[in-house]
């Protein structure tokens, strides 16, 4: 089998699992969840999970992954001309329709983890973002990791704010909030 069949075929299981996942804590308690429900919802054979993963917490864990590798990164791999260092107006758009899985991840206990790992994701993008932006040329490398790390910490803290407070501003004001605020005494 050539590889890239492979790797489509492992990359179509893989999404079918994830998204199985996902369906599953809207749907019940990731707890009360089993790997029978996954594999009974994406339509795979046990061998296969376990050959992908070694337990429902993975599944879940590695789909959260992905997600915030791909939004972490959004602005810099699309080539946007501006200054802004995260894609908060898109995330938090989609935040927005998210609700139900917001609940679900809540429920689930993890979600002091999922936010952990979007810091992280978001940290590893704003540093790229501020390595690319000539407005942000002047700074050091080590300075650049600790402002990245600092303004991760400050974005995932508004959107739990936002969250917590019923939306009360729109996803373009959380934006340009968030970008006046990261940008003081940086350019």
């Amino acid at each position: 089998m050539s590889g890239k069949r492979f790797d489509s075929r492992v990359a179509r299981t893989r999404d079918r699992l994830g998204d199985a996942i996902i369906e599953l804590i809207q749907e019940k308690p990731f707890d009360s969840i089993t790997v029978q429900d996954v594999l009974d919802r994406a339509g795979v054979g046990r061998s296969t999970f376990y050959a992908h993963y070694k337990d429902k917490d993975d599944v879940l864990i590695t789909e959260v992954d992905e997600f915030f590798a791909d939004v972490s990164t959004q602005i810099a791999d699309s080539g946007e001309p501006s200054d802004r260092l995260v894609p908060a107006r898109e995330f938090l758009h989609h935040l927005a329709g998210a609700a139900p899985l917001i609940d679900a991840f809540e429920a689930s206990g993890r979600i002091n983890d999922i936010w952990e790992l979007a810091q992280a994701h978001f940290a590893r993008g704003i540093e790229a973002r501020l390595a690319a932006l000539p407005r942000a040329q002047g700074l050091e490398p080590a300075e650049r990791t600790v402002r990245a790390t600092a303004l991760a910490g400050s974005f995932i803290a508004l959107i739990r704010w936002w969250l917590d407070h019923d939306r009360p501003h729109t996803p373009e004001e959380m934006d340009a909030m968030y970008h006046r605020m990261a940008w003081s005494g940086a350019g």
